[in-house]
């Protein structure tokens, strides 16, 4: 049989349950009361994560801040890729175009110009008359010079008439002497005899000298009037013309120049110079190229056929004078057009070519040489190194032996100096013909300015 206990029972055996439970429902009731909040834990609480993320986010400002810093110390390079291709050297070198042969014609004589038979341009033949001068004062000249030969002749004439009777009275003088065995005629008749007749033949040896001398006079009188006549020694085109009818032509010192005639205007000639800096590449037989003002996108072929060993200085610049020669078949050059000429000197096939401002450049950064001084004391710590650096390029074996800068591919970011031997270049990248420069390299070209 259940026996049941009062509830009254139960609460007498546990009174200090009783009493907690009454503390506590005391307590709940006074905060919810007073309405304060319950405590929450520290790793909840939105200050501390606050400051934690203030403390890192100023550790990844300075780390970064000491990262720049570093970056900023090292310097900064343009670097190239070195690489093989083609190469040609040229020579630019600017001059007139010149007839190959070009022919001053003047005139010996002074006098008037009484016809002019050409004009510019005009095509003409060989031995065709261009300009008559008057001849009037050469016609008297001429007759002038006749009547001489003619007087001449006739002193000729007269001194053998006289030799002739000197010779016969001394003959005479030595028959009378021979029939009077001497006697008569005396030794001073026969020795006047003899005078007489040596003045005669003088005198004929002298008219004959006469006679050469006016027939020399009568040759030149006439070969002048022939030059009155000014004919074209050879074919060709007139280039200018400088006299006109009635023009009065004075030849005293030199002759005067009446026209000027281009033989053949087919072929024509480019003089250039050439700087003595270039010269040593220009060599006869190489081809070129030219352009003019009056064809500024047409290219006209031209070969080498002289280089001047004399120079010329013009405003203390030193230039050789070159020749090439020109085909003007089309005739749409004309002599006196100026030209702008480009010789290929040199050409060279599959070679290493590096840019001329990597041969040009020196780093000039003091971290550098700094960080370069630091890496070799790691290498060798015990022995004592110099104050002054040995360039690379100093073991080249030849003279014109040079030093490029290149990036390794290490990662370091060091500039390091490697030793090359230079051939020609183009004013933009040079050949490359001996050293320890490879293709695939990065040489350096320039150096950036590093922001402060």
């Amino acid at each position: 049989m259940t026996t049941l206990i009062p509830s009254t029972d139960i609460t007498q055996t546990h009174p200090q349950a009783n009493k907690a439970k009454t503390d506590d429902s005391t307590k709940t009731d006074i905060a919810t009361l007073l309405a304060e909040p319950a405590p929450v834990a520290w790793y909840r609480r939105p200050v501390v994560w606050t400051g934690v993320s203030i403390i890192l986010l100023l550790v990844v400002g300075i780390w970064y801040w000491q990262a720049s810093r570093a970056a900023s110390a090292l310097p900064s390079y343009t670097t190239q890729i070195v690489a093989r291709g083609n190469l040609t050297l040229t020579v630019t070198a600017n001059g007139t175009i010149q007839p190959t042969r070009s022919i001053n014609i003047g005139s010996e004589l002074s006098g008037t110009v009484l016809k002019v038979n050409v004009d510019v341009n005009d095509v003409i033949k060989k031995g065709q008359v261009l300009v008559k001068l008057d001849p009037s004062k050469l016609r008297d000249q001429v007759l002038r010079s006749q009547a001489a030969l003619a007087a001449a002749s006739a002193k000729v004439e007269q001194t053998g008439a006289t030799i002739k009777e000197a010779t016969a009275s001394l003959d005479r003088f030595k028959e009378v002497a021979r029939l009077s065995g001497g006697k008569v005629p005396s030794k001073s008749e026969l020795d006047s005899g003899q005078a007489t007749l040596d003045r005669a033949k003088a005198d004929d040896a002298s008219a004959h000298a006469g006679v050469n001398d006016a027939q020399a006079a009568l040759s030149t009188d006439q070969i002048n009037l022939s030059k009155s006549s000014i004919s074209a020694p050879v074919n060709g085109v007139v280039l200018t013309r400088n006299v006109d009818p009635g023009n009065a032509v004075a030849a005293s010192f030199q002759a005067v120049t009446l026209f000027t005639v281009a033989e053949d205007l087919t072929k024509l000639r480019l003089w250039v110079y050439v700087d003595e800096a270039d010269v040593g590449a220009v060599k006869t037989g190489q081809e070129a190229t030219f352009t003019v003002s009056a064809y500024p996108t047409r290219n006209f072929p031209a070969r080498i056929t002289r280089v001047g060993f004399g120079s010329t200085i013009t405003d203390n610049v030193v230039t050789y004078l070159t020749y090439l020669d020109v085909d003007n078949t089309d005739l749409s050059l004309r002599p006196g057009m100026t030209a702008t000429a480009t010789i290929s000197a040199a050409q060279r096939s599959d070679v290493l070519l590096v840019p001329n401002t990597a041969l040009r450049f020196t780093p000039t950064s003091t971290q550098e040489q700094t960080a370069k001084k630091a890496v070799a004391l790691s290498l060798l710590p015990s022995m004592p190194r110099s104050n002054t650096r040995k360039s690379a390029a100093a073991s080249a074996s030849t003279a014109a032996a040079k030093q490029v800068w290149i990036i390794p591919q290490d990662g370091s970011g060091i500039a390091l100096a490697v030793a090359v031997t230079p051939g020609i270049s183009d004013g933009r990248m040079t050949e490359i013909t001996g050293g320890d420069l490879k293709a695939g390299m990065r040489v350096i070209t320039d150096q950036k300015v590093s922001a402060k």
